[in-house]
């Protein structure tokens, strides 16, 4: 398959013995990292998290999205970005990070490691990391009509994988709070998620999907390629804005 279509899922730096790989070489490989963050307009320590997904979401191969959970509506201020099933997501995760129970914020690195409240660095670290330990993902392409997706083969991780697809507001969106834990704050959000939808399974074999019919201008949709049973990302892709 050609690819049409500006495909923005390059790889993020790499970290080795203390040396970053050059950017824009990691670009060219193609294995992505995402990093998604729960967090909750009223969660009162979220906003730290917010700005440091700020901070990494603009590096060449980050593919950087923000759930918003409705868990927290209860303290008096009713969530504008969450859905419930952003929080049945968050779940998910629960027995693959061997986790208790979830909580925000939360930041979670190719669906199989989490980093909790670290500072910038800590999660610069950890996403070097991952660049690191990537193998060949399958490849992934969007048709020019805009429409499908082609995953490309590979071998597929035990169970099986799913492909997901993410709809999101790229950049920045800011929240003017007046109730709950946040009363008074104006709240910073990147790359928010609209909605998820599964699109099919991958076995390995090339396969072509149809892209959400619901997506409208100014929306970008991440299509993630994630084991069904450890939740681990094995790559993903971003189709820009229309």
């Amino acid at each position: 398959m050609t690819i049409g279509l500006t495909l923005m899922a390059a790889t993020a730096t790499a970290q080795n013995t203390g040396t970053r790989v050059n950017r824009q070489q990691v670009a060219e490989t193609g294995a992505p990292v995402v990093v998604e963050l729960f967090t909750a307009q009223g969660c009162g320590v979220c906003a730290d998290a917010n700005a440091r997904l700020e901070a990494v979401a603009n590096e060449p191969g980050v593919i950087a999205l923000t759930y918003a959970v409705d868990y927290w509506d209860y303290m008096g201020w009713q969530d504008t970005f969450a859905r419930p099933e952003f929080a049945l997501r968050q779940r998910a995760y629960r027995r693959p990070l061997q986790i208790r129970d979830v909580s925000t914020p939360q930041l979670v690195i190719n669906g199989h490691r989490q980093v909790a409240s670290a500072p910038t660095p800590a999660l610069q670290t950890a996403i070097d990391q991952e660049t690191a330990r990537r193998a060949a993902p399958p490849e992934i392409e969007f048709r020019e009509t805009g429409d499908r997706v082609g995953i490309g083969s590979g071998r597929a991780p035990v169970g099986g994988a799913e492909v997901v697809a993410v709809r999101y507001r790229p950049g920045v969106q800011t929240v003017d709070v007046s109730a709950g834990e946040n009363r008074g704050r104006q709240l910073r959000h990147t790359n928010v998620v609209l909605g998820i939808q599964t699109l099919g399974d991958w076995s390995g074999r090339p396969v072509l999907y149809a892209l959400p019919d619901e997506m409208t201008s100014g929306e970008a949709v991440a299509v993630l390629v994630q084991a069904k049973v450890n939740r681990r990302i094995l790559v993903g892709a971003v189709l820009a804005p229309r």
